[in-house]
């Protein structure tokens, strides 16, 4: 079967894997490179700085691009001229607040590199509100591999930049300096993927339509952050900046590739499930399920088998330490996966406030099995972290795949 027959899902898992597999071989090398010029000491400082920055990032996701995405075609234009006014109010109030943690990290824990990397790193904010309605308007279309190009090339000169300045000047601001360098490129391409400027004529949009939902799906987006982040910074106040180093290169070797396709499936599933509804949208969201999975558990099992393999002879022997940490932080992608088909059917059937109490419940889960074992050692804070996800994803997904329909959805009239 042709790919353009195939289902809309698999159209566009398959326009971000394919972007993602060229991401991943450019990566692959810029990380070789990285492993073998930088300490565990050193990428535990960028590791800190980015872990916070990725932190303070999230207080932009309060769903006003979902509200887009599920917007019927009347409501359009409004909806996205007071969006774009949103999104300049929201990314310049998280530059603030971005540099204030920067000061506190200077000022209370002295902290000099991270301070002046987190300062740095706020610039980012202020490229992406000229091209969030562009991208969020692609995605409504469903035009998945444009957006995928769009990250792509992103990531792939961010892995370009690094390797270069890794060799020039070896330090924890080779990796940092980066996502500030390639937002333009970002904003170049968000904007040429499609053509829009406000529209005078069309009127704004009430605030209350993005309201309604909107602190719902803030809280499950900082919690999914906190999640994915959160635990970097417990492992460096628990057992140290080289255990933090050790753990970082784990998640992102372990985590990395499967992370990436977590966040596809998310970000191709919704728009899908918000144009179906009924029994219609319970079969996408099954399908979806059974089709990502399949490729998850043997991409996850590979990774966890493989890397007594391939960690020394790609990364070097100074990374093999961070084997078994990697193998069972691979195994974490699993729950991940689930986690991030649920939310995006609570969010399709306009409740997300559902799946914020769920994300509340993996997120203390996970974060508290992590405190727990690092009383002991880094990989029985592995174990700690990937049970905690585990306990409580897999019983609310497998409830959700194995459940009948039941009408009790409401529309996504305000849904962020």
């Amino acid at each position: 079967m042709k790919p353009d027959r195939w289902p809309a899902f698999a159209r566009g898992m398959l326009a971000y894997g394919s972007a993602e597999a060229v991401t991943r071989i450019v990566r692959l090398g810029s990380i070789l490179i990285v492993a073998r010029q930088i300490s565990p000491e050193l990428l535990g400082t960028a590791a800190l700085a980015l872990s916070l920055f990725e932190l303070t990032r999230v207080l932009t996701n309060i769903g006003i691009g979902q509200r887009i995405i599920t917007a019927s075609e009347s409501e359009l234009e409004p909806i996205c001229n007071r969006a774009s006014q949103l999104f300049w109010f929201v990314c310049v109030g998280v530059t603030i607040a971005q540099l204030l943690v920067a000061t506190s990290a200077w000022l209370l824990f002295k902290l000099t590199d991270v301070a002046a990397m987190l300062a740095v790193l706020s610039a980012v904010y202020l490229f992406m509100p000229a091209g969030l309605v562009q991208i969020f308007r692609a995605m409504r279309a469903q035009r998945m591999a444009a957006t995928a190009r769009v990250a792509a090339t992103q990531n792939v000169a961010d892995c370009i930049l690094t390797v270069v300045l890794v060799v020039v000047w070896p330090s924890a601001w080779a990796i940092i300096l980066p996502k500030l360098l390639t937002a333009p490129i970002w904003l170049v391409m968000a904007r040429a993927t499609h053509r829009w400027s406000p529209n005078g004529v069309a009127g704004l949009a009430p605030i209350s339509d993005f309201a309604t939902f909107g602190p719902a799906i803030l809280g499950s987006e900082l919690l999914t952050a906190a999640r994915l982040h959160a635990d970097k910074l417990l492992v460096g106040a628990l057992l140290g900046t080289e255990a933090l180093g050790l753990y970082y290169f784990a998640f992102n070797a372990g985590l990395g590739i499967t992370q990436a396709l977590v966040t596809a499936c998310s970000l191709v599933l919704l728009p899908i499930l918000a144009k179906a509804d009924g029994e219609r949208l319970e079969r996408e969201f099954k399908h979806a399920f059974v089709m990502g999975l399949s490729v998850v558990v043997p991409l996850v099992g590979m990774q966890a088998l493989l890397a007594p393999y391939y960690v020394p002879v790609i990364f070097g022997e100074n990374w093999v330490p961070a084997v078994p940490h990697l193998a069972l932080l691979a195994c974490a992608a699993v729950p991940l996966f689930m986690a991030a088909v649920i939310g995006a059917r609570y969010r399709a059937i306009g409740k997300p406030l559902s799946e914020t109490l769920v994300m509340s419940c993996a997120t203390i889960a996970a974060l508290s099995g992590l405190v727990v074992g690092a009383q002991f050692n880094l990989e029985a804070a592995c174990i700690g972290f990937g049970l905690g996800l585990s306990m409580i994803l897999i019983p609310v997904a497998a409830r959700q795949l194995f459940s009948s329909y039941r009408s009790t959805s409401v529309p996504l009239k305000g849904d962020l």
